[in-house]
């Protein structure tokens, strides 16, 4: 099956992707999707990309199952330091200061791209831990595979995913079995995992963080900024964003603000002080 997309065709899935998903195939990484698609005919036993193709315009589970398969589930637990120290160290005192202040006490946050689960399990450990007693720790975590969510939703991991769990956070929230680690109930019951397509609004209101990171990168510049003017919309007066180290909002109309901490960058949105 070595060549087996035309440019006709390779145009044709790579419209059909962006418009269902808002990802982006360049030509240089055209590759990726071929090796998708032949991995998806072969498990189908299709001939034909032709044939294929008919079956994604009327087959809505086929479809996801495709976007799945070209999705990067590429994570780990407290991904980026510099990350996670400014959300400990920054973000969380401001955010206590200012809900302590409106007489409000709970945080909503949204890991968009949850992947596998790893980054919402590392907030909501960082958030037990240092959050006052009595807040509520409201988090949502969404990705386009159904496959890596159900990994996430069950919250084992093997022993060699456990790199980066520092041992007080991996004695106190995990439990060890035979070949891996159980994410312990208290944490678990902090996430709700549910599966979300970032082209369409999310039905979230009035987040206080929002995590999207190594996600946009996918996009095409116009997706992106629509990617991004929804999470705008969807967060409190008082917010922040964290996208992946390599990407940026520069050139973007965009109305979130730069924020540069000890730690890392990252943006925010401040209608209210």
């Amino acid at each position: 099956m070595d060549n087996f997309i035309s440019e006709t065709d390779f145009e044709r899935y790579r419209n059909l992707i962006y418009d269902e998903s808002g990802i982006h195939f360049s030509s240089s990484n055209r590759t990726i999707l071929e090796s998708r698609l032949k991995e998806r005919l072969r498990k189908q036993n299709i001939s034909t990309v032709g044939e294929y193709y008919t079956i994604l315009t009327r087959d809505r589970a086929e479809m996801k199952a495709l976007l799945d398969a070209v999705t990067t589930n590429l994570t780990r637990f407290f991904r980026n330091t510099a990350h996670f120290q400014t959300f400990e160290y920054y973000i969380l005192p401001d955010l206590i200061k200012w809900k302590q202040k409106k007489g409000d006490r709970s945080i909503k946050l949204w890991s968009a791209g949850c992947s596998t689960g790893e980054e919402p399990y590392s907030l909501a450990m960082a958030m037990k831990e240092l959050l006052p007693p009595g807040f509520k720790i409201d988090i949502t975590a969404s990705d386009l595979s159904l496959k890596s969510l159900m990994t996430a939703k069950e919250g084992f991991y093997s022993d060699m995913k456990m790199n980066g769990v520092i041992d007080r956070y991996l004695n106190k929230y995990f439990e060890k079995k035979p070949g891996g680690y159980q994410v312990k109930e208290e944490i678990r019951n902090l996430i709700k995992f549910d599966y979300h397509n970032l082209k369409f609004e999310s039905g979230l209101k009035n987040l206080d963080i929002v995590f999207c990171r190594n996600v946009i990168i996918y996009f095409d510049e116009a997706a992106q900024e629509a990617v991004i003017n929804k999470f705008y919309d969807a967060m409190s007066n008082h917010a922040f964003l964290f996208i992946g180290h390599s990407e940026s909002l520069f050139g973007m109309n965009t109305k979130f603000e730069f924020l540069k901490t000890d730690w890392a960058c990252i943006y925010q949105k401040m209608l209210e002080k």
